[in-house]
């Protein structure tokens, strides 16, 4: 099959010859088709007489039919490669291989590339034993040895480390080896080896167990960052260092000397790029040695200290032009306060002496970058040592810190509002009754700078200082609101984010500030104002429609503060009903209509606070509200959306409870259901509607029963895929796991609870309820930090010890650490979780015996 012309003309500038060959090549793909179409791409990969551009285009057609991001679509593709007859396979395998020695590098280049996605199909099948062989004897081969590393890198990039064997690790470790090391005189050879190498980390656990082999990685690495032909080489280098720094921590300690002379040597001399790699090594050990328990720790940090904070304050002046402008600005300046900050989060107060003379030195300097350091300096390390310690040395500097407000230098005045924020955040003492008002009247007048990314710090700023000063404020919370609103009008309030930092702040003043409900008062109608003009904006294209969105998202989110605070206090609660809530859902559901996904979010937040508000009486709103519950529940696309529906609707069970009429919560439960079960719902969602079935349960009471069997099926498949999902050392991974555990859990409890009245009923489940409990209490990553998680568990188990006889003596014959863990329970720190084990504990004992749980 000749396919040189169809992929010349599916690169061709025509549109319309484009798409039909596109067109061409999708259907040669479908069926039957697909084999020799394969074999045709592989051969003109492999054909030397091809233009260059084609083999490529032949080669990533071939990648992506063996690989996809999304998982089913992935696991289609891959089982369609399977099923090819073994001859196909082979014919492809050979011609890829073929490539890899070929003299044109974006042929061989995307060979690697393919070579990687097959074997990332057949190694884990245990097929193609042969091709780490072939590989190895390409090594031997100057002309393949590039493209050779080249796919041994792709492959363990896609490969999981149980799908190679230790002496199969072993030869991908050799090879890389050999490339990486200072003899390799071919330059791409030897940034292919180290790029290699930082895929084939996660499968050297074994070598690294081994103190010759695990120094002769670490040694090669090390040669690598002092590469002087190619930057390239040593900032992958120092990737490699970072990594094996997070994953090998506990053997890296005999290296820390020649790790620190080259991370320092690179930060002070190297390319940026280089070296912010080198400020990251540091930034990841402090890291790990957070989380590292005290018998593990090493001290690494600790014990490079005073030589390595030194560095990191060099590299505070070397600040880029604008760079204040940009937040997301990463250079070297910004790498350094951050892993300056994080040093001081871990080794706390001796900080302070080394980076308080340099603060004294340059606070006054006439050159602003040394002047912007300090002040960068200071407010990095305010995260950490003792307050008692910072609290004199931010209090003499605050006199500077007020002026430097209205320095020449929109740096220094950047950094000033950010370093201030800090402070007040980390030490709220220092700012009093003494000094508030000036320290109000400098920020309130520093949110008129020309600079907008100057004023959007200020509002940080004073948000820190409302949520801190809450009675102190009170004085001030008109003149404060005030100037935010005039803030948030300003003609460049849309660069930099400074509306939105405007109407943040604004909000935590509102929220925080005490005694000042007259005032929130009279801010509720100019608000609803501004949010019924954005109505009326254009928006026609969708530049306009995201301007829009944006301010009508503010507007909502300032308007849910004002309802949250008035409903503090049922005098103004009830004047805010009576005039107030008919117009407020009217424009709430107005911004809704306008289906914008961006707004939707807040103005389902601002309808949540209504029904806290109104309880029962938001019934008559219920018929117009529902169509946008539904919608948001199936909004599986923007999630965070889907999860703020579920939480109003958890809002509006709790609050209206039997009100809703059945064939509404019908429809609700169904929705959930549905929802819950869907592979397209973001899995950050899921936990919150598992927690919403417990609230729906409590407020049905035995009305619930209708829907017992399918939400129990239901959550009974949830526990057990929260089981088979623990074996996990990633910390992520860990916090969804047992949120969602403590989801089914809450679940459990209001079902449990509901339902008690014809617990025969839930006689069936209990066992399963029971068992779900054991296994997570055996599970090594249940801890009683997860205050939570415990105080759902321990709930539950009570329940059943309440309504279920047998309970007792099952978990003491059956499940001994269930009864210990509930017993240890009982001596957490936290209030609550004691209580609740103890109640547990006394509902155990009430069948076993007084005495005999945790024996």
């Amino acid at each position: 099959m000749d396919i040189t012309p169809l992929l010349v003309n599916a690169q061709s500038a025509d549109p319309a010859v484009r798409n039909q060959a596109e067109e061409a090549i999708q259907q040669l793909q479908q069926g039957d088709q697909c084999a020799p179409f394969w074999v045709s791409c592989a051969g003109e990969l492999a054909n030397n007489d091809k233009p260059t551009e084609v083999r490529q285009l032949a080669g990533l057609i071939l990648k992506n039919a063996l690989d996809a991001k999304d998982d089913a679509r992935r696991k289609h593709l891959q089982e369609k490669w399977v099923a090819l007859p073994a001859e196909v396979k082979q014919q492809v395998k050979v011609f890829l291989l073929t490539t890899l020695a070929c003299p044109v590098k974006i042929a061989a280049h995307t060979a690697a590339q393919v070579v990687a996605k097959v074997a990332a199909i057949e190694i884990p099948l245990r097929a193609w034993n042969e091709l780490l062989g072939v590989l190895m004897q390409n090594m031997t081969q100057a002309g393949a040895r590039q493209a050779t590393l080249e796919a041994l890198g792709y492959m363990c990039e896609d490969l999981d480390p149980q799908h190679l064997q230790q002496p199969e690790v072993d030869q991908v470790l050799t090879a890389v080896v050999q490339g990486i090391a200072s003899t390799e005189p071919d330059i791409e050879v030897r940034l292919a080896a180290t790029n290699a190498l930082l895929n084939a980390l996660d499968f050297v656990e074994g070598n690294f167990e081994k103190d010759h082999e695990r120094s002769m990685i670490v040694q090669v690495t090390c040669e690598a960052t002092q590469c002087p032909q190619d930057a390239r080489i040593r900032q992958c280098a120092f990737e490699c260092l970072v990594y094996m720094h997070q994953v090998y921590y506990r053997h890296m300690s005999a290296y820390i000397q020649e790790v620190f002379n080259i991370s320092v040597k690179a930060m002070r001399e190297d390319e940026e790029d280089v070296a912010l790699q080198a400020i990251e090594l540091w930034t990841t050990l402090v890291e790990v040695e957070l989380d590292e328990d005290d018998a593990d720790n090493k001290n690494l940090v600790k014990q490079a200290l005073p030589g390595l904070v030194p560095v990191l304050l060099e590299t505070l002046t070397k600040q880029e032009d604008g760079q204040d402008m940009d937040e997301n600005a990463w250079n070297l300046s910004t790498a350094g306060g951050t892993c300056l900050g994080s040093v001081a989060t871990l080794v706390t107060d001796d900080i302070v002496p080394i980076v308080a003379p340099f603060i004294q030195m340059n606070a006054t300097n006439e050159d602003w970058h040394l002047r912007e350091a300090a002040l960068l300096a200071f407010g990095s390390i305010l995260d950490g040592p003792k307050p008692e310690i910072l609290q004199p040395m931010i209090t003499s500097a605050l006199p500077l810190l007020m002026q430097q407000l209205k320095d020449p230098s929109s740096h220094i005045k950047d950094t000033t509002a950010w370093t201030l924020g800090q402070a007040v955040k980390f030490v709220p003492e220092v700012v009093n009754d003494g000094n508030l008002p000036q320290v109000l009247s400098e920020l309130l007048q520093s949110l008129a700078d020309p600079a907008p990314h100057v004023a959007k710090k200020v509002c940080w700023c004073i948000g820190y200082v409302a949520a801190e000063k809450e009675k102190e404020l009170t004085p001030y919370f008109t003149n404060i609101i005030q100037t935010l609103l005039q803030t948030a009008e300003r003609p460049d309030a849309e660069t930099s984010g400074l509306r939105r930092a405007a109407f943040d702040a604004l909000e935590t003043v509102v929220d925080c500030t005490a005694d000042t409900m007259p005032m929130v008062s009279q801010l509720l109608q100019p608000m609803m104002q501004k949010l019924t003009e954005t109505l009326a904006m254009p928006a026609s294209t969708a530049e306009e429609r995201q301007r829009q969105a944006d301010q009508q998202s503010l507007y909502c989110g300032v308007l849910q503060t004002i309802i949250h605070k008035l409903s503090e206090e049922d005098t103004y609660k009830a004047q805010m009903i009576a005039n107030f809530a008919d117009p407020l859902m009217a424009l709430f559901l107005q911004v809704l209509a306008c289906q914008t996904n961006s707004v939707q979010e807040d103005a389902m937040g601002a309808i949540g606070a209504m029904v806290n508000s109104m309880e029962k009486d938001f019934l008559k709103y219920m018929e117009h509200v529902y169509p946008f519950l539904d919608k948001g529940l199936k909004n599986f696309q923007e999630y965070e959306v889907c999860k703020m529906t579920v939480g109003v609707l958890g809002d509006i069970c709790r609050e209206m409870g039997s009100s809703i009429p059945e064939p509404t919560w019908n429809q609700i439960v169904w929705t959930l259901l549905e929802s819950v079960g869907s592979d397209q719902l973001h899995r950050s969602v899921k936990p919150a509607i598992l927690s919403c079935f417990g609230d729906i349960a409590l407020t049905l009471d035995l009305g619930f029963k209708n829907y017992l069997q399918v939400v129990m099926t239901m959550l009974d498949h949830a526990s057990k895929v929260s089981l088979t999902t623990s074996q996990t050392s990633d910390d992520e991974e860990l916090e969804h796991i047992n949120l969602l555990r403590q989801s089914i859990l809450e679940a459990y409890a209001g079902i449990l609870q509901s339902m008690s009245k014809e617990k025969v009923l839930l006689q069936p489940y209990a066992e399963g309820v029971l068992n779900f409990v054991a296994h997570i209490v055996a599970d090594s990553n249940t801890i009683l930090d997860e205050v939570d998680l415990c105080v759902a568990l321990v709930g539950v188990l009570g329940d059943l010890a309440k309504l279920f006889e047998h309970v007792g003596p099952y978990v003491m014959t059956n499940h001994q650490q269930v009864a210990a863990f509930v017993v240890k329970c009982t001596t957490s720190e936290s209030e609550q979780l004691r209580s609740d084990a103890a109640w547990a504990k006394a509902n155990l004992e009430k069948q076993v015996g007084t005495g005999q749980v945790g024996q």
